[in-house]
């Protein structure tokens, strides 16, 4: 039996769309609270899966600055705790990280085994999480992606879908670039992920996965806005401005495109991003 972590976010619902997750149990905080990681995994032994998947995490990145304790506790103490209880059972466990382990600074696209230096207290805390879980070991998998939209949750591109409906004119920031992630494609990956290291712990350790094609979040507005007039609706017009214009309590790399040469090369596909946006408006 497959046990998804999560329930609520677009990568479990996204996984929980799938035909091949109809036997899956998907487990919110009602049913194993992350916030009190050793129960969590005690209850998770009880069920004895044969993979686990962890859909849940702390990723209101704002109220992390005033809440790193609890951001820790989900982010790190919790998936070291299941960690240890797939290593046990010697199954596979799949964690999904964030780009927002890395600085920032524009160079090349990130890779795996570049240094890590997050600049806000949620990067911090997904960082200990990666740490915590590959110092476990076992059949362990660490896909870090970024930007994430669906058409599930809440995302930015259903923001812009909802702003350019009601707004003549949307101002968004463009000088923050990345790749966007479509939340069904990371599930595809996070699943033959899993298979990998079913058949073989050589594949464990830290991958990327991220949708193709680097652009800067007024690009996917604009983006968005386009296709809502594709589909004959109304569009609002994007203003793009500089990341000092639209302050934050907690700093946005300005450099996040992740480098997905490794997890491509296990035969694992990045389609580009520009393709998903018609279904989440």
């Amino acid at each position: 039996m497959w046990v998804v972590l999560g329930q609520s976010g677009q990568l479990a619902q996204s996984l929980a769309a799938r035909p091949d997750m109809a036997g899956a149990q998907f487990l919110g905080r009602t049913q194993l609270d992350l916030a009190n990681p050793e129960q969590a995994a005690a209850r998770l032994r009880e069920l004895e899966p044969s993979v686990v998947i962890n859909a849940a995490a702390w990723t209101a990145v704002d109220q992390a600055e005033k809440d790193i304790d609890q951001a820790r506790v989900l982010n790190a103490a919790a998936p070291a705790a299941i960690a240890r209880t797939c290593r046990d059972l010697d199954i596979p466990f799949v964690h999904v990280s964030t780009d927002y382990v890395f600085s920032g600074e524009q160079g090349p696209a990130w890779k795996e085994d570049d240094p890590i230096a997050p600049v806000n207290a949620y990067g911090q805390s997904k960082a200990e999480g990666e740490a915590a879980v590959l110092f476990v070991g076992g059949r362990i998998a660490i896909l870090r992606t970024s930007w994430v939209f669906s058409p599930f949750g809440n995302n930015f591109v259903k923001t812009m879908a909802r702003l350019g409906k009601e707004r003549d004119e949307v101002r968004v920031v463009s000088d923050q670039v990345g790749r966007p992630t479509y939340a069904p494609d990371l599930a595809e990956a996070c699943v033959k992920m899993a298979l990998l290291l079913q058949k073989s712990p050589e594949f464990a350790g830290i991958y990327h996965y991220a949708n193709s094609g680097h652009v800067s979040w007024a690009d996917v507005a604009q983006a968005t806005f386009d296709e809502l007039t594709r589909q004959g609706m109304k569009s609002a017009r994007m203003v793009p401005i500089p990341t000092s214009d639209y302050p934050t309590p907690a700093k946005r790399p300005a450099w996040s495109t992740l480098d997905t040469t490794k997890i491509q090369a296990l035969g694992i596909e990045t389609p580009d991003w520009l393709g998903r946006i018609g279904a989440c408006v």
